[in-house]
């Protein structure tokens, strides 16, 4: 996993997979989701992510 904030544009990038993107869907105004050919998620798109509250992110490591 790698995820990127672009500060200029308030956008937080969440890298899952270097697969090849199919398919992008919107969830809301916010959320972005891109899909790989065999339906797994590839990445995630947050817009407006310092003004939404979303940042700073908060990593837990499961046990």
């Amino acid at each position: 996993m790698k995820s990127t904030y672009f500060e200029n544009d308030d956008i937080l990038q969440i890298r899952l997979s270097d697969k090849l993107i199919v398919r992008e869907e919107s969830q809301d105004w916010h959320t972005n989701i891109s899909y790989a050919e065999d339906g797994s998620i590839v990445e995630i798109v947050l817009l407006d992510a310092k003004k939404e509250g979303l940042l700073p992110v908060e990593y837990r490591h499961a046990a």
